[in-house]
């Protein structure tokens, strides 16, 4: 792991941020194996749109595209194998009849629900490991940068 600073003065941007670059590395370990654990482990590309869709309900496939930074083409068979496993339902747009809708379906959202519920569990028995103090102190630290990420 990092190294710890023991001095009174806070750590420098450049320290924490290699912190934190280091905890997302292994969140996304974590991550990785609570997807891999579902029954039906889903490509992170496609957990990426489920989620996507869970946050934007009714996308068109060129706005789902740019969400995930992506081209209509390749979504388009994203989704095609997410609609085949019913995570997605393509209902016909409501401005164009060429224009399709995008939305997860009640087993997409039950297959993102155990997802999630499986990743905080693995959280939980990390937190579960720190002292009371250090969660608050993490838990206010996340907090305030949510609160300056929500502006980049």
């Amino acid at each position: 792991m990092g190294v710890v600073n023991r001095s009174s003065e806070p750590p420098g941007t450049e320290t924490v941020a290699a912190a934190v670059a280091e905890t997302a590395e292994l969140l996304e370990i974590m991550f990785e194996r609570a997807r891999e654990a579902s029954p039906r482990p889903l490509s992170t590309s496609q957990v990426r749109a489920v989620v996507a869709l869970d946050h934007h309900d009714g996308l068109n496939l060129r706005a789902l595209a740019e969400l995930l930074g992506s081209t209509p083409p390749l979504v388009s068979r994203l989704c095609d194998r997410l609609e085949a496993v019913g995570f997605i339902d393509r209902l016909p747009g409501t401005h164009s009849r060429r224009e399709v809708t995008l939305r997860l379906s009640d087993r997409g959202r039950a297959y993102l629900r155990d997802l999630r519920e499986r990743r905080r569990e693995s959280l939980e028995s990390v937190l579960g490991k720190l002292t009371p103090e250090a969660r608050s102190a993490l838990a206010a630290g996340l907090r305030e940068f949510r609160e300056a990420a929500a502006e980049f």
